[in-house]
C-alpha cells in the first residue's frame, strides 16, 4: 500500500509535468558567423590599448577624454542604471531565502461588565521552496541584466571617449581653417591693394578691381563664421567633459600635420568578445532565456512551507504567558488559467528571439563598422597625398600666375581665379585630414577600444 500512496501523491506532479509546454529552441537564422579575414586588412591577434587615445600624443586630448570619463552625464547616468540593476539582482536573490516577521497584535475588549486584554506578539516564518528552479531563473535573468548594465556602462564610455576625441580633432581643423583664413586675408588685402593701384593709372579695368573687392570680403567674410564655429565647439567639447561652457585649451604642436597611429589589427572572431555593445547583447539572450525558463516553470506547482512561534498574555503581563506554535505547507498547482500561463510562455520564447535577432543585428553592425574604417586607412592617406601634390602644384600656379599679371602676360583674374583654387584646396586638405583622424577613431571604437570582458576593470563581479 505504501507504493500506491507515493503514487497517488506524485501522479498529479506527473500529470503537470506532463503538461509542461515544450522548450522553443532560439531562431536558427540569428546564429552569427564571423568572417575569417578582413577585406583590407591582414588579420593577426593584436590588441588595442584600453587608453587608445594616448596613441595621438595630445597630452590636451588625453586630460579631455579623462575628464569626460570621469564626469560626462550619460557615463555617471549609465554607472548609476548598473547599480540600479545590481539592487534587482539583490532583490531577485532574496526570493530564494526564508523570510521573517515579528509581529505584534494587541486586543481590548468588554462583555458583560469584563473587560479583558491579549496582548500576542510572535515570530512567523515563511519560505517558498524553489523546488521546480523558477525562482534561480528569475535570479539568473537578472544577473544577466547585471551584466548588460555592466557592457553598457562600458559602451556609452567608449561612445563618449571618441566623441570627445572627434569633438577636439574638430577644434583643431577649425583652428586650422581659421589660420589658413586669416592669411589669405592678409595676401588678398596686398593682392587688392595691387589692383586699386593699377585700376587708377587704368593699368586694370574696374571690372578686375570689383571682382579683387568681392574675392577679398568674401574670404573676409568666413572668418567669423570659423570663429563662430570654433566657440560653439568648445562649448561642446564642455559640455562633452561636464563643465560649464568655455574655453578649450589645446595642446602646442600640430596634430593634424602629424602621422596618425597605427591601429593595430585584431582577428574578426575576437570582435564578439571585445565590443562591450555585443556583450551586452549576448546577456540579454541569456536573460531572456532564463525568463522564458521561468515562465515555463510557472505550469509546475509552487510550495510554500510557513511557520509562526508567539506567545498570548490574557488580563495582564503578570499571568504566565501561554505559547502558541503553527507549523505547515502549502502546494498551489495551475489547473485552468484561461490560456494565461501559455500565452507567456509565447510572449517570452518571442523576446528570447527578439534578443537573440538584435544580438545579430549588434554583431552585423560591428563587422560592418571595423570593415568600412579599415578600408578608409588606405583610401583616407590616399586623398592626403593626392591633396598635398595638388596644393604644392597650386603655390607654383599661384605664383606663375601672380609674375604673368605683372609682366602684363594674364589679367588680373587670372591670378584671382588661382588664388581662389589654393584657398579651396587648402581648406579641403584640413577637412580630409580631420575625416582621416575621425576614421582612426572610429576604428579604435569600432574594435572595442581595448575592452574585454575578462579584464579587471570590467570583471562580471556579483552585487
Amino acid at each position: 500500500m505504501r507504493p500506491a500512496r507515493y503514487f497517488i501523491l506524485l501522479a498529479p506532479v506527473l500529470w503537470l509535468c506532463a503538461c509542461l509546454p515544450a522548450d522553443p529552441p532560439p531562431p536558427a537564422s540569428a546564429v552569427v558567423a564571423p568572417p575569417a579575414a578582413w577585406r583590407d586588412t591582414p588579420s593577426n591577434n593584436g590588441t588595442v590599448d584600453p587608453a587608445w587615445w594616448q596613441a595621438f600624443g595630445d597630452p590636451a586630448l588625453t586630460r579631455l577624454i579623462e575628464a569626460a570619463l570621469a564626469r560626462n552625464t550619460d557615463v555617471l547616468t549609465a554607472a548609476a542604471r548598473v547599480e540600479e540593476v545590481a539592487a534587482d539582482v539583490r532583490l531577485a536573490r532574496s526570493a530564494l531565502l526564508p523570510s521573517l516577521d515579528a509581529v505584534g497584535a494587541a486586543q481590548r475588549s468588554r462583555s458583560l461588565g469584563t473587560t479583558s486584554t491579549a496582548l500576542q506578539p510572535e515570530f512567523q516564518l515563511s519560505w517558498q521552496v524553489d523546488l521546480f528552479g523558477r525562482l534561480s531563473r528569475l535570479t539568473e535573468a537578472a544577473r544577466q541584466q547585471y551584466v548588460a548594465s555592466q557592457a553598457d556602462r562600458d559602451a556609452v564610455a567608449l561612445s563618449v571617449a571618441a566623441q570627445t576625441a572627434q569633438a577636439y580633432i574638430g577644434l583643431l581643423a577649425l583652428d586650422a581653417q581659421l589660420a589658413v583664413s586669416r592669411e589669405t586675408v592678409k595676401s588678398r588685402a596686398e593682392a587688392l591693394r595691387l589692383a586699386t593701384d593699377q585700376a587708377q593709372v587704368g593699368y586694370t579695368s574696374q571690372f578686375e578691381l570689383t571682382q579683387a573687392q568681392s574675392e577679398y570680403e568674401a574670404v573676409s567674410q568666413a572668418i567669423p563664421q570659423f570663429e563662430q564655429a570654433i566657440r560653439a565647439q568648445e562649448n561642446a567639447l564642455r559640455l562633452l567633459t561636464g563643465e560649464l561652457p568655455g574655453p578649450v585649451t589645446r595642446s602646442d604642436g600640430g596634430l593634424l600635420a602629424a602621422t596618425p597611429p597605427t591601429v593595430p589589427a585584431t582577428l574578426p572572431a575576437d570582435l564578439l568578445r571585445r565590443r562591450p555593445d555585443i556583450v551586452s547583447a549576448e546577456a540579454l539572450v541569456a536573460a531572456a532565456d532564463a525568463s522564458l525558463a521561468a515562465r515555463r516553470a510557472q505550469f509546475l506547482p509552487q510550495v510554500a512551507l510557513s511557520a509562526s512561534l508567539g506567545q498570548l498574555f490574557i488580563n495582564g503581563l503578570d499571568y504566565d504567558p501561554v505559547t502558541i506554535w503553527d507549523v505547515g505547507a502549502s502546494a498551489l498547482a495551475p489547473l485552468f488559467a484561461g490560456g494565461r500561463l501559455r500565452a507567456q510562455v509565447n510572449a517570452g520564447a518571442a523576446q528570447r528571439d527578439q534578443a537573440a535577432f538584435a544580438y545579430r543585428g549588434a554583431a552585423l553592425k560591428a563587422f560592418g563598422e571595423v570593415e568600412t574604417a579599415l578600408s578608409g586607412v588606405s583610401r583616407f592617406a590616399e586623398q592626403i597625398e593626392r591633396l598635398h601634390n595638388r596644393r604644392q602644384i597650386l603655390i607654383r600656379s599661384v605664383a606663375m600666375a601672380r609674375d604673368r599679371y605683372r609682366g602684363g602676360y594674364a589679367s588680373y583674374l587670372e591670378q584671382l581665379d588661382a588664388q581662389r583654387t589654393l584657398y579651396s584646396t587648402e581648406l579641403d586638405a584640413i577637412a580630409v585630414r580631420q575625416d582621416q583622424l575621425d576614421n582612426i577613431i572610429l576604428l579604435y571604437r569600432a574594435l572595442g577600444g581595448g575592452w574585454s570582458a575578462t579584464s579587471p576593470a570590467t570583471a562580471k563581479a556579483e552585487p
